[in-house]
């Protein structure tokens, strides 16, 4: 069964900087689409940003993060990353990473909490 384990998460000073990391247990994770959500209670989950699969590298992000948040990922270790710089109290939420099969994401990991103090 694949697994999907975000870590990094964590307290911060408005301004400041956090990366997250997402390893996946998948030895063909190169070949998938993958990207970073976030959600706060009684809200829904809303995208972040994503990075494609396969040999040519395109990321997209949301306009709130565009410029702040970089995705990245290394193939050889399974792993994505989301750099997150300038970071706002409205930053603050879990942040989840999920793998695309197909036209959904549906591998999800259990998220990590990113809070921001003003």
């Amino acid at each position: 069964q694949v697994q999907l384990v975000e870590s990094g998460g964590g307290l911060v000073q408005a301004g400041g900087s956090l990366r997250l990391s997402c390893a996946v247990s998948l030895p063909t994770f190169w070949l998938y689409t993958a990207g970073w959500f976030r959600q706060n209670p009684g809200k829904e989950r809303e995208f972040v940003a994503s990075i494609r699969g396969g040999n040519v590298i395109s990321t997209d992000y949301a306009d709130s993060v565009k410029g702040r948040f970089t995705i990245s990922r290394d193939n050889a270790k399974t792993t994505m990353y989301l750099q997150m710089n300038s970071l706002k109290p409205e930053d603050t939420a879990i942040y989840y990473c999920a793998v695309r099969d197909g036209s959904r994401y549906n591998l999800w990991g259990q998220g990590t909490q990113v809070t921001v103090s003003s």
